[in-house]
């Protein structure tokens, strides 16, 4: 289990077993990260009250008073209820009590009405009375708000998996790294910033080619592109070796592009793309982009910023035994926690964890407490995944350092 170093008055979100341990990790297309969410065909299970007065829930829809395979949302105060999703397949709640920069607290629901939908809709609610809603973003396989950079400003990841869902005959499944898109809100506009984050770009675009065989890319350019003039005697595994380098060679291209590097992206694709198919996967890859998600933001970043940014101050949310202290802000409050089995050993005390929880409500670090011989890496990437409602300081959200005790026990 795992206990949080919590006052009591705090512990507002109640969560069913399913939403802490046993729900089954959502894969985004074929993305190697899961994403787990809250309510899965009916199971999971989520309340929570905002100091505004606003409450969530997300739960099982009931028909006659009983549950059933989908799952409802909806925000309420008073007496009074505002329906987010009904009778979905999937609802997740990114973000509760983030401001995504517009200077109101906010939540962000993930949605995705039904199992033949490729996608996520993302829409943002504002936290104050009435709430209401701010934006809907749509087409995203997984969209996650956080401070990924530490200076205080929310971005909205997410990638252009519907546009890129049957492209070329790929299904959405066969890729790795659908092409990666941040969202900024800026003066109530949201904007495409991602350009201002290609150092995050560069490093996917290092380990994509870093798995390309060069065997295989040079059988590649041989090919005519589009795999469909299949050369006599070659086999079904060697087709697949080709299939699986045009993906990643489409995926180092589209990360250059939505990067705001359209140079870059054309020079890759005449490095590694048969050469007399250049132009038609050239206008096919532009025709794709003009209809997918950037097409939703009303401005485009220029790219990276000129000047350095400052990292945004984290406060103290660790509760002390020292008698008459008080914490520094009101400490985040547990979305969702999910971990791995931890191997159980004869007397293996419990794990004490200090997590670093940015202003979105999202893990940026996690480090266990004390000395510590061994702690296995897969509970700390787990906790790299936990959300948060945000730590309070005066009612505004802002990053904070916080202990969570994980037990070897489940």
């Amino acid at each position: 289990m795992i206990a949080q170093f919590m006052p009591d008055f705090c512990r507002r979100a109640r969560l069913a077993m399913a939403s802490w341990f046993l729900l089954s990790p959502l894969l985004c297309g074929s993305q190697s990260q899961p994403y787990s969410v809250l309510c899965s065909a009916g199971a999971g299970n989520f309340d929570s009250e905002f100091p505004t007065g606003v409450r969530v829930h997300i739960g099982a829809t009931r028909n006659s008073g009983l549950a059933t395979r989908t799952c409802t949302a909806s925000l309420n105060w008073a007496n009074q209820a505002l329906v987010v999703a009904a009778s979905a397949l999937q609802v997740d709640l990114d973000a509760f009590g983030a401001d995504l920069g517009d200077g109101i607290p906010v939540a962000a629901f993930q949605i995705k009405k039904s199992e033949f939908d490729c996608c996520m809709d993302y829409a943002i609610y504002s936290l104050h009375k009435p709430p209401r809603l701010l934006r809907t973003i749509t087409g995203g396989g997984f969209f996650s708000a956080s401070d990924i950079d530490s200076d205080g400003t929310v971005e909205i990841f997410t990638d252009d998996a519907a546009a890129v869902d049957g492209f070329e005959k790929l299904a959405l499944g066969e890729l790795d790294s659908p092409p990666t898109v941040v969202f900024r809100f800026v003066s109530a506009r949201l904007q495409d910033v991602s350009a201002e984050f290609q150092s995050y770009f560069d490093h996917q675009i290092a380990e994509i080619r870093s798995a390309i065989d060069s065997y295989d890319l040079e059988d590649f350019k041989n090919s005519d592109g589009a795999l469909t003039a299949i050369p006599t005697g070659l086999s079904t595994e060697r087709l697949h070796h080709l299939r699986i380098v045009k993906i990643k060679v489409l995926e180092i291209v589209w990360a250059y592009l939505y990067s705001g590097r359209e140079q870059e992206a054309w020079r890759s694709l005449a490095e590694m793309w048969p050469p007399a198919d250049i132009d038609r996967i050239r206008a096919a890859l532009l025709g794709m982009r003009t209809h997918g998600i950037p097409r939703q933001a009303d401005g485009v970043s220029a790219g990276p910023p000129a000047h350095k940014k400052k990292h945004s101050q984290v406060f103290d949310a660790v509760r002390t035994s020292a008698p008459g202290t008080t914490l520094e802000v009101v400490p985040p409050e547990a979305i969702l926690l999910q971990r791995p089995p931890i191997p159980q050993q004869q007397g293996q005390p419990e794990l004490l964890l200090e997590l670093v929880v940015d202003r979105a409500g999202k893990v940026r670090s996690a480090e266990p407490v004390g000395k510590v011989k061994w702690i296995d890496p897969e509970l700390v990437r787990a906790a790299l995944s936990w959300k948060f409602i945000p730590a309070l300081k005066d009612g505004r959200a802002v990053a904070s350092r916080v202990r969570i005790a994980v037990s070897p026990r489940q």
